[in-house]
């Protein structure tokens, strides 16, 4: 049987792993300290509200708590639903599209997911979230520090179905192959072909997409998310709902 790395893997296994550093002290306003719980049923119940609908989802996003995931001068905006920096350029996304592509990945199968692969770690949110509603969640990121900030972030859930590696998401993560379900963060001009050879037969991906204007030379409207399903007679694809997302890029940093 093919070995699967423990928790956190890492791509670049020339660098040795920091020393674990203590967990920093977040000082959580009032309305997000014990009673963080109901804070996260608001939104909850919000992103139910919008129509999210789908009860392993729905239980997910209760229980990751988001604001263990932002900035601490952020704790206040943890549980809008609105996109946060996170450092490096990159962003947390909102509650409710990380609900919504992960409510896409869970149609296609009942039950938990299987192996999910996940592009852009950034802060680890949605990694958690994964973890919560698949047997097993492949993260990678490209950019270092986001890499090391969601392995602290991460590291006090202990949650052993979940690796994070350090690479370039565009080439997926073939040694983890094939994947049930691959989910994207960030979004280019086209779907990388590794992805689509990584995933499995049955297995559905979610990523945002650029979509070019009509009749229009080079000329970029916006992105759409776009959900590619598997299927033995080849790829069946659907555009869906615009979306706005970091641009997707290749190697390290």
């Amino acid at each position: 049987m093919k070995q699967r790395p423990t928790f956190p893997a890492r791509i670049d296994s020339s660098v040795s792993a920091a020393k674990p550093k203590a967990p920093m002290a977040i000082n959580l306003p009032q309305g997000l300290g014990m009673d963080s719980v109901a804070v996260r049923q608001r939104m909850v119940q919000k992103l139910a509200s919008q129509g999210l609908s789908d009860p392993r989802v729905l239980a997910a996003m209760g229980r990751v708590e988001r604001h263990r995931f932002v900035d601490s001068a952020l704790v206040n905006q943890a549980y809008e639903d609105t996109s946060l920096p996170i450092g490096l350029g990159q962003t947390i996304s909102k509650p409710g599209v990380v609900s919504r592509m992960i409510e896409l990945l869970c149609q296609s199968t009942e039950g938990k997911l299987g192996r999910v692969l996940e592009i852009g770690t950034g802060c680890g949110y949605q990694a958690a979230v994964l973890s919560e509603v698949a047997t097993e969640v492949y993260s990678i990121e490209r950019l270092r520090g986001l890499h090391d900030k969601a392995r602290e972030n991460l590291r006090f859930l202990r949650l052993a179905n979940l690796h994070l590696l350090l690479g370039d998401g565009m080439l997926g993560y073939a040694q983890g192959a094939p994947y049930a379900a691959i989910i994207a963060a960030a979004g280019g001009d086209a779907l990388p072909t590794a992805w689509t050879d990584q995933l499995a037969v049955g297995g559905r991906l979610v990523a945002p997409v650029a979509q070019r204007a009509s009749g229009a030379v080079g000329g970029v409207t916006a992105q759409a998310l776009v959900v590619v399903d598997k299927t033995s007679q080849g790829l069946r694809q659907t555009i869906l709902e615009a979306v706005h997302f970091v641009p997707l890029k290749s190697g390290l940093a």
